[in-house]
């Protein structure tokens, strides 16, 4: 079935960034279509249902600022929003602002193919169907894209299977249950608490250990509700200004180096951002983030941490992390360390006994088997480029995207690639993205894509892309700006290092500021850097 038809836009994906790309382009007067593959809107907070999933961003944070109206009406719970809370607020959003009109759910894009004679995007969809139009907006989201293990044995084991980025929205029993968990990043940080309150045995098969802090979460106190809403718009501004567009209250760094500070000072310092909760830890001094030495010194503070709450020394040796604090994202937790006190959790390390196969009852590590009811895989995503390339998108020439990035994600802006006119990639690789409030950078750069399509249309141009320069060397500087930080100091999924024959480039851009100001500057300069056809 095709529709004939001609969109001005189609926006792929219904989370945080195509909901207010259909808001912002149906405001401009064009005509949009959004597509999504979940029955509704949400995003990656439709798909990740496991228990105890929430949000690392602070909730008043964490949410749209492009209505005021929107800002002031939404009564958020808890200082960081549980996956029901935002789920709830996103459809909250898609119905204030009649959203699901524009929208078709259930809907899953195979491929998308661009005509250079008509200059007109044409997709195809799982259902048969097609549709055409000028502008082709992928927000598919950074973390949509599940890693599943290939682990021999699968068919044959008798209990249930489960990944915690695809949830069953049903919810899961586990009580009196034997629940092995694979993987330690944020969604098993998050969820093995919560699981080993309801299982008879936890088994937690972890390769690495994980950095995480208290996130010392609660209801909202009210007083402080007041003095955001009373000025939100001050209280976004300040954010903005801040690197990764959020925590202007929190998360300034202290001027001071930490090797300015004697060891009682620097302890009391990081006592008391431990006791606040939330990422503040990494603010503590202003060298944490860009000098090893200064690293090494809050880290060793955390290992202490968890030597204090973890009360086998050997389990608590295997939970301290070796690698740089923050070159893998942190995480903050309830409880997780002290969960491993239980009598009835254990912690296996697979780098030192690998997972080799499933049996009929459960799974093998090291030569041991481990009977199992429940297998859960928390094995985080094919990050930043898994959704985009699972899709058969071909620009100029019949050009497959994945071809285009077999050695990395190259974009200019973190926006637009070369070779694929008139495509705009939302919180995508090349952009702050991951490394940012999410919703705040998703509306700056949606306002970006609506005023570039407005310069156009008032132009009659026909069509849009990066030059291949201008796009190599903002891939140099992605990778440049990354240099000056530790991030790079270890293999983590910012790399694509998580997914085997993945090219090892550095995907986000750290620093929301000075993007924002360049995409500024790149549009009132009438866009040097692009191709623009007439």
């Amino acid at each position: 079935m095709a529709d004939n038809s001609r969109l001005d836009v189609i926006v792929v994906g219904a989370g945080f960034a195509g909901l207010y790309a259909v808001h912002k382009l149906r405001e401009q007067g064009l005509s949009v279509q959004g597509y999504e593959r979940g029955v509704g809107v949400g995003g990656v907070w439709y798909w990740n249902r496991y228990p105890g999933a929430r949000c690392d961003i602070e909730s008043m944070e964490y949410s749209y600022s492009f209505s005021e109206e929107l800002q002031q009406e939404w009564e958020w719970k808890e200082k960081f929003a549980s996956q029901p809370e935002i789920l709830a607020y996103l459809n909250h959003v898609a119905d204030r602002f009649d959203l699901r009109r524009s929208f078709r759910f259930d809907t899953e894009v195979r491929s998308a193919h661009y005509d250079e004679e008509q200059a007109v995007w044409t997709l195809a969809f799982g259902d048969g169907s097609t549709a055409v139009s000028r502008y082709l907006v992928l927000a598919v989201g950074c973390l949509s894209t599940a890693m599943r293990p290939q682990i021999e044995g699968t068919e044959r084991f008798a209990g249930q299977i489960l990944h915690t980025g695809h949830w069953p929205h049903e919810g899961v029993d586990l009580a009196g249950k034997r629940v092995g968990i694979v993987g330690t990043g944020s969604s098993g940080v998050q969820a093995i608490p919560m699981i080993a309150k309801q299982a008879a045995e936890l088994t937690v098969f972890q390769r690495t250990a994980t950095y995480t802090v208290p996130a010392r979460n609660a209801p909202l106190d009210q007083a402080e509700v007041h003095r955001v809403k009373s000025d939100y718009a001050d209280f976004r501004r300040r954010n903005r200004k801040m690197i990764g567009a959020r925590g202007a209250d929190r998360l300034n760094p202290d001027a001071k180096s930490v090797f300015d500070a004697s060891p009682e000072e620097r302890r009391d310092a990081f006592l008391a951002r431990w006791a606040e909760g939330g990422m503040g830890i990494q603010a503590t001094y202003s060298d944490l983030r860009s000098d090893l030495d200064a690293n090494a010194i809050v880290a060793d503070f955390v290992r202490d941490q968890i030597r204090a709450t973890v009360t086998d020394p050997g389990t608590a040796e295997l939970l301290c992390p070796k690698q740089t604090l923050g070159c893998k994202r942190m995480c903050i937790d309830t409880d997780y360390y002290a969960t491993f006190n239980l009598p009835h959790v254990r912690l296996i390390d697979v780098k030192a006994n690998p997972i080799s196969r499933f049996t009929e009852n459960g799974l093998v590590a090291g030569g041991t088997e481990y009977p199992l009811d429940v297998a859960i895989f928390a094995t985080g995503f094919d990050a930043m480029t898994g959704s985009l390339l699972a899709m058969d998108i071909r620009g100029r020439g019949g050009v497959r995207l994945g071809d285009a990035w077999a050695d990395g994600p190259g974009t200019y802006l973190g926006i637009a690639t070369a070779g694929f006119p008139n495509m705009f990639i939302l919180v995508g690789p090349g952009s702050p993205s991951v490394l940012a409030n999410v919703p705040i950078a998703a509306e700056q750069q949606v306002d970006w894509v609506a005023g570039t399509i407005a310069y156009l249309d008032a132009r009659r141009c026909r069509a849009i892309e990066p030059q291949l320069q201008a796009q190599q060397d903002w891939v140099d500087h992605v990778n440049a700006v990354a240099a000056g930080t530790l991030y790079m100091s270890c293999d983590s999924w910012y790399l694509g290092a998580n997914v085997p024959g993945k090219a090892r480039v550095f995907m986000p851009l750290f620093g929301f500021p000075a993007y924002e100001a360049k995409c500024n500057a790149v549009a009132a300069s009438g866009y040097p850097g692009f191709e623009i056809t007439s």
